[in-house]
């Protein structure tokens, strides 16, 4: 049992972390819009924490185990998105930008060519960022409350 409340835990946690990392990210790209030949980057927020996700259960990320009605493990592994589906996302990736812990960065591709070649499109990364200051709240708020619950277990109250 205690198993399973930590790990809900670490795994928001690593939530916490990626979201507190993409708006760094994200207030650099604002910071940078009046910068010639700055190249907006981002990264998969969904991909990132899936391979935190594996990384915490030690599943292979892209796989999902399920367990089958006698009870033995059955590991499915979950289609990878073409090129076609990244560039969906208007998203390049940056070679050499992906660590082991670390999210792999990405170049944004501009919706519409500036002349100083800067692809910061600042109504984008404004909505971007408020979104995921929003994301960063709740997941606070979902441990916060997880935290007060164990305590107020433990407690007895």
């Amino acid at each position: 049992m205690l198993d399973r409340l930590t790990g809900t835990l670490q795994f928001q946690g690593e939530a916490l972390a990626l979201r507190a990392q993409r708006q760094q990210v994200l207030a650099s790209n604002i910071a940078n819009a009046d910068t010639p030949n700055y190249q907006a980057r981002d990264f998969d927020f969904g991909q990132a924490l899936a391979q935190a996700a594996a990384r915490i259960d030690g599943v292979p990320a892209g796989s999902v185990t399920l367990t089958s009605s006698g009870g033995s493990p059955l590991r499915v592994a979950l289609a990878q998105p073409d090129a076609a589906g990244a560039a969906g996302k208007a998203f390049l990736p940056v070679s050499g930008a992906s660590a082991s812990s670390q999210p792999a960065m990405l170049w944004r591709t501009p919706q519409q060519p500036t002349l100083d070649r800067n692809t910061v499109d600042l109504d984008r990364e404004r909505a971007d960022f408020a979104d995921n200051s929003l994301r960063y709240e709740a997941t606070l708020r979902f441990i916060n409350g997880n935290v007060r619950n164990v305590l107020s277990a433990i407690r007895g109250e």
